[in-house]
């Protein structure tokens, strides 16, 4: 996809209030627990929490996603993430505010974006009807996020902690600012991602262990 061309509408009235895409629910209260290991063979934890909180950006009502991770037990990154859905079931992502953590201390806010700002443009996370061979951005900052999507199979089992399903989707996911690495991630209808692994490049997993409701 050529970037120059990549110009989403953002038309205000076409969203609502509650993300309840089937792949990708976003119910405020609901807190989901990954666990998995990086490419440096150091456990990981990754606690994402769907808040009460909304933002305004580009004049659309939008979500706030905490998500914090652990590398062994230590507190490396928080970001709080802004996602939307259309009246058609997609759900965009419209930024995030993104904090890097070294020996308990903030280092650094690398990787923040804000759709409207900057150039930034917003992305579709999760299309309502994903079909084979679908290739999307999710995210658009020159030179910082510009994350790429493509639907790669609709039927896959997995089992993960949390439980095992079928018909799942599985996107392949990379960017061309880290060019090599790709990724895939396992998502089940009714539940949300079940789980993220490297495939190209390097190694490295994330898989559902839990999620709780207030």
């Amino acid at each position: 996809m050529d970037a120059s061309e990549y110009d989403p509408i953002v038309n205000v009235e076409n969203f609502v209030e509650v993300i309840d895409n089937p792949y990708f629910p976003l119910i405020p209260g609901t807190t989901f627990i990954y666990e998995g290991e990086n490419e440096d063979k150091a456990t990981e934890r990754n606690v994402v929490y769907v808040t009460h909180e909304t933002k305004i950006v580009m004049g659309v009502t939008t979500t706030v996603i905490n998500d914090k991770v652990w590398e062994d037990g230590e507190l490396i990154e928080e970001t709080d993430d802004w996602y939307a859905q259309d009246a058609d079931g997609n759900v965009w992502y419209f930024g995030e505010d993104s904090k890097d953590y070294e020996n308990g201390e903030y280092v650094s806010s690398k990787g923040s974006w804000e759709a409207g700002t900057n150039g930034a443009k917003p992305g579709i996370i999760m299309k309502m009807e994903p079909q084979i061979g679908d290739t999307y951005r999710q995210e658009y900052l020159k030179g910082e996020a510009e994350d790429m999507a493509e639907v790669i199979s609709l039927t896959d089992s997995v089992t993960v902690k949390y439980g095992s399903f079928d018909n799942c989707l599985v996107t392949r996911e990379w960017t061309p600012l880290d060019p090599g690495i790709a990724e895939n991630k396992y998502y089940a209808k009714g539940v949300g991602q079940l789980k993220e692994i490297i495939v190209e490049g390097d190694s490295g997993y994330m898989e559902l262990i839990d999620i709780t409701t207030e």
